[in-house]
């Protein structure tokens, strides 16, 4: 099994579903905020060699990520669902001089990965570059605070580090978002970086040295349009590990379930048992048009262009609780999803429509017990 508890945009809670929270609660705590009684919980329960600066030894990380239950009894919820390798070699690397690069198919989790792990080694996920087409160096190296540079010249009380440049004086990780979304010149600027664990400052005459604990996760999709490929040089500086989709539908149906259940009790929105078979429907709808085959193999159908991620059948979910606890009786129903999966399925008006509809004639229409899924979903589409 595969993917993660979380999802690349998916954010969430731990209160329980309906409980009464301050106005000016975080929308979505970074996972250090989170999880903190789980990561207190297993920092005093951890006897084992901690690399240098390390909030926790490597198999406390890995238990962080892959949940289980601690001698004294405090449950470790699991925040990745799939092959307890990938989370070894990915924590494994960190312990190392090689930067990480979690790469894989939009939807599978890359970024909620990154956020636990440099919770639990540093406790703190917030050391942040997110990738862009307009990224600039600075976001990266450093920048300049113009007032102090006008009034008084280059200076450190002038210089305005990066996260990246945070990092490495402090020991700490570093995270860069959607890396092959950044333009080639400035991927580049991590070259020296990674390599030389140094950062100069051609302005001051100065470089900033990494001291021990710092390190780098980066994520990338491999299925992504308008991406930059990575050069020779700073993929060698990446040990790359590939984050695949769920294995099983019950896997996938465990994964959203969890999770839109931690995404619902932030919001308020009705308790997530009621909604399992409905979950059960969207995942196996999803996966059908992934795969380009039903479940059962005997029926080919067209794949559309978009990649129906566990990401985007959590959003279709947590969108048709909303629904059911606003417009209706709180119990999540075919009408309350059916919009949310075509919309995730009809990404291109022209084709994908054909496949939406060719799927639900030759599928959904003749499938026992999806009557409703079906009236559901014609009535969005008419």
């Amino acid at each position: 099994m595969t993917t993660t508890t979380g999802a690349d945009a998916a954010g969430g809670g731990t209160a329980e579903a309906g409980a009464e929270g301050p106005a000016d609660a975080a929308l979505r705590p970074h996972a250090e905020d989170a999880f903190a009684h789980e990561l207190a919980a297993l920092a005093a329960a951890d006897d084992r060699p901690r690399p240098p600066r390390w909030r926790l030894s490597p198999w406390a990380v890995s238990t962080y990520l892959l949940g289980g239950t601690l001698p004294d009894g405090t449950e470790i919820t699991p925040k990745y669902v799939g092959p307890r390798r990938i989370v070894e070699v990915a924590v494994a690397t960190l312990a190392t001089d090689r930067a990480l690069l979690l790469l894989g198919v939009p939807g599978t989790a890359k970024t909620w990965v990154s956020e636990h792990l440099a919770a639990a080694v540093s406790g703190d996920s917030t050391l942040l570059v997110q990738g862009t087409a307009g990224t600039p160096e600075e976001a990266v190296r450093y920048g300049w605070n113009y007032a102090q540079l006008l009034a008084a010249g280059p200076s450190r009380e002038a210089l305005v580090p990066s996260p990246v440049m945070r990092a490495m004086a402090e020991g700490m990780t570093a995270r860069v978002e959607e890396l092959t979304r950044i333009p080639a010149d400035v991927q580049d600027s991590l070259i020296t970086i990674l390599s030389e664990k140094t950062l100069p400052i051609a302005e001051l005459g100065e470089e900033v040295q990494a001291v021990r604990g710092f390190n780098v996760i980066a994520t990338a999709n491999d299925r992504d349009r308008g991406v930059n490929e990575l050069s020779s040089a700073l993929r060698r500086r990446f040990n790359t590990v590939v984050l695949p989709l769920p294995a099983s539908p019950e896997d996938e149906v465990g994964i959203v379930t969890q999770r839109v259940a931690q995404i619902g009790a932030s919001l308020q929105l009705p308790p997530v048992p009621e909604a399992v078979d409905e979950i059960r429907r969207v995942v196996t709808v999803f996966r059908e048009l992934r795969d380009g085959e039903t479940a059962d193999g005997r029926t080919k159908v067209k794949s559309p262009s978009g990649t129906l991620s566990t990401a985007e059948a959590i959003s279709v979910v947590t969108g048709g609780l909303a629904l059911a606890a606003h417009f209706g009786d709180g119990v999540l129903r075919a009408s309350d999803v059916a919009a949310g999966i075509q919309s995730a399925v009809v990404r291109d008006p022209a084709a994908d429509s054909v496949v939406w509809q060719e799927y639900l004639e030759t599928v959904v229409r003749e499938r026992e017990g999806w009557k409703d899924l079906y009236r559901a979903c014609r009535e969005v589409t008419a």
